[in-house]
């Protein structure tokens, strides 16, 4: 079983945490409240031009998470060692944290291209975890 698996799994989670940050920051600069916390995507309206792309951007750390998980953990019960799927495996938390900073940014190219690069190290994850399989 190889460890960059495990890893990677543990560094996607951490990305999800991650783009909390600038998220965290936006709400800040638009003066949250307890008082918002009953209503919190009511505040959505005044967040900075930058926060609202933070939020989006970290909306759609959960949608990849939820594709990227599976096929770390299938690649690690189908005990993969290919080099290409450990590769995948150490990109895509890069990658997903350069989304972030790129969504933010707002700097769509970058923002694109790391998110293909993301969704096709998951996909190399999941044909190496279908392909091991006995």
């Amino acid at each position: 079983m190889h460890s960059a698996f495990a890893w990677s799994l543990c560094l996607a989670a951490g990305v999800v945490v991650a783009s909390l940050v600038p998220l965290g920051a936006a709400r800040s600069q638009a003066d949250f409240t307890v008082a918002d916390l009953a209503a919190p995507r009511a505040m959505f309206d005044r967040l900075p031009e930058w926060g609202k792309r933070a939020n989006w951007a970290h909306l759609n750390s959960f949608e990849a998470f939820a594709l990227f998980a599976p096929a770390a953990l299938l690649c690690l019960i189908a005990e993969v060692s290919s080099g290409a799927a450990i590769a995948a495996a150490w990109s895509y938390p890069a990658l997903r944290l350069t989304y972030i900073a790129a969504y933010v940014a707002n700097v769509p190219p970058l923002r694109s291209l790391c998110w293909a690069g993301a969704m096709t190290c998951t996909g190399v994850l999941y044909v190496a975890g279908i392909t091991n399989l006995p």
